[in-house]
């Protein structure tokens, strides 16, 4: 099987444009504190986790509405949804991007960045190729 470049580049641009995207959705909801980890080395159930922290469980939830909503209208498709009774840790499941919106202590007891390794950039990192 040989990779063709032009899919590979096409891929590589879908999935830049998939997780800026999410983050801006994430930031249009007073989202904070947001690491985008590159997991495909650990993991081939996903290729992205972004971690974001809210304010409240409240807040929590409406991030989680404002990322499904966004990356629809922009023609992504949503896998699902966990976590959205109780709001301390939403999950949205893009396929190709996991995104976990947490309230601090949650997030500081889960600590997902640790145990899937250092967060492969911050928001003002992250670049469009």
């Amino acid at each position: 099987m040989t990779l063709d470049l032009n899919t590979a580049k096409s891929d590589a641009a879908y999935l830049e444009a998939m997780k800026l995207a999410v983050v801006d959705a994430i930031e249009d909801i007073k989202g904070f504190d947001i690491s985008v980890m590159d997991v495909r080395k650990l993991t081939s159930m996903t290729n992205y986790m972004i971690v974001a922290s809210a304010n409240s469980s409240r807040q929590a939830k409406a991030v989680a509405d404002n990322v499904r909503e966004k990356l629809k209208e922009k023609g992504y498709a949503i896998r699902g949804t966990e976590g959205e009774k109780e709001g301390e840790w939403v999950l949205v499941d893009l396929d190709d991007i996991v995104v976990h919106i947490m309230v601090p202590a949650t997030r500081a007891y889960y600590n997902l960045e640790q145990l899937w390794g250092e967060a492969e950039s911050r928001r003002g990192h992250i670049k469009a190729e």
